[in-house]
């Protein structure tokens, strides 16, 4: 399969000031699926005035999901929706009552189509809300056809796709353009955790999606349950915050691991990989343990490399399902560069490689999952993650002097 254009990475916050920060460590590291234009204004979110007002503003963009899968116009741009498109699916307004009410009013033999506000584009004129908030909103909506709406959203799909676009088949999108990628990434992210929490952890009934798609609530009654009048009994999640409340994210560590002496980086493969395909290792953090510390367990449980100092390089929102990448670099101890792949069966293969050989891939053997290489790649050399994986941005940092103050040799 030829490779895709890789996209430009989002930029940085405030590239172009300089400070304290930016001369002691470098420029800042804004990695892919990071970087969103929009304002979340998070804080508005039970405002059912100003979710309403937002909804139906005449610049207000929907993106549309069936499946957990984009509406797309091509590989390289998602799709936009109005309000008139998904209508007939969300009702004409879904935050009619106050939050207080429909908590109140629950009914869960009512299925409610999902739906996320993503935030304010404050880059666009148009909608004013308490002379502060300005920008054009943006949602996300989920038209799977099923329960209620199943009709509605089959003739939708249907409309939608006789209008020359198409949902996506696959699961990774590594070819959007920075700011959309961001946006897809936070409302994938939101619309999945959303349908994996329909029943409270606690104490097992069915939870009420507020909050515009960033909370879930275990309400109090249920008026389509004929039990004691709809009561429900009591519920630890009620009275304190919970896992199942909001959105998680499960943090996950991916790092360089450079020699002792700073001349090599160690690499590992899966073996579904792809030959000659390798990439730094990874792994998640565990309950009670440091980001370093789940560095260093990670790598000897996988390579039986022993690491010392570890330094944060940058982190990147992984949105499948949930995981924020956690990047870091860490150096290998002298007596500790010896690899053993018998602690844990994850890698096929690890290898310490050069950075003529790093900068070499960097340049000419980057590509996605089953993709080609570039052009000028040689079969047989080493192949690497493109450059909108942090795996990729970790290795370009070493062989560009992050860690050594100077360009590795």
């Amino acid at each position: 399969m030829p490779p895709l254009s890789q996209p430009d990475l989002p930029e940085p916050a405030h590239p172009g000031i300089d400070s304290m920060l930016s001369r002691k460590f470098g420029k800042e590291v804004a990695n892919y699926f990071s970087g969103s234009p929009l304002n979340r204004v998070s804080f508005l979110r039970p405002d059912h005035a100003f979710l309403t007002s937002a909804l139906h503003h005449p610049s207000t963009q929907f993106l549309v999901f069936n499946k957990l899968e984009p509406l797309l116009k091509s590989s390289t741009e998602l799709a936009r929706a109005t309000f008139s498109d998904v209508k007939s699916v969300i009702g004409e307004n879904p935050w009619e009552r106050p939050e207080e009410d429909i908590i109140a009013q629950y009914n869960s033999s009512l299925y409610i189509p999902q739906i996320i506000f993503l935030g304010l584009d404050e880059r666009k004129e148009g909608f004013v809300y308490k002379e502060h908030y300005k920008g054009q909103p943006w949602f996300a909506v989920d038209v799977t056809p099923k329960e209620s709406v199943q009709d509605a959203a089959e003739k939708l799909v249907e409309k939608l796709r006789g209008g020359g676009l198409e949902f996506s088949k696959g699961r990774m999108h590594m070819s959007l353009p920075a700011e959309e990628a961001a946006m897809y990434a936070e409302a994938r992210h939101l619309l999945d955790w959303n349908a994996r929490n329909p029943f409270c952890a606690s104490c097992g009934y069915k939870t009420l999606s507020v909050n515009a798609g960033f909370k879930r609530t275990c309400p109090p009654k249920d008026i389509a349950s004929e039990i004691n009048q709809g009561e429900r009994p009591p519920c630890a999640t009620r009275t304190g915050v919970s896992n199942l409340c909001f959105p998680r994210t499960d943090p996950t560590v991916i790092m360089a691991v450079v020699s002792a002496d700073g001349k090599k980086i160690l690499l590992g493969r899966q073996k579904r990989w792809p030959p000659h395909w390798y990439s730094t290792l990874a792994g998640f953090l565990e309950p009670a343990e440091s980001v370093e510390e789940a560095v260093r367990r990670e790598v000897w449980e996988e390579s039986g490399i022993h690491l010392g100092r570890v330094v944060i390089h940058s982190t990147q929102p992984w949105p499948y399902p949930a995981n924020l990448m956690i990047g870091a670099i860490g150096q290998a101890i002298p007596e500790g560069e010896n690899i053993h792949l018998g602690h844990d069966a994850e890698l096929e293969d690890a290898k310490w490689f050069t950075a003529e050989e790093v900068r070499e891939a960097l340049r000419v053997g980057t590509s996605g999952l089953g993709e080609d290489a570039g052009a000028e790649y040689k079969e047989g050399g080493l192949r690497l993650p493109p450059k909108t994986a942090i795996a990729n941005q970790l290795m370009t940092a070493v062989v560009n002097g992050f860690a050594s103050g100077s360009p590795m040799i």
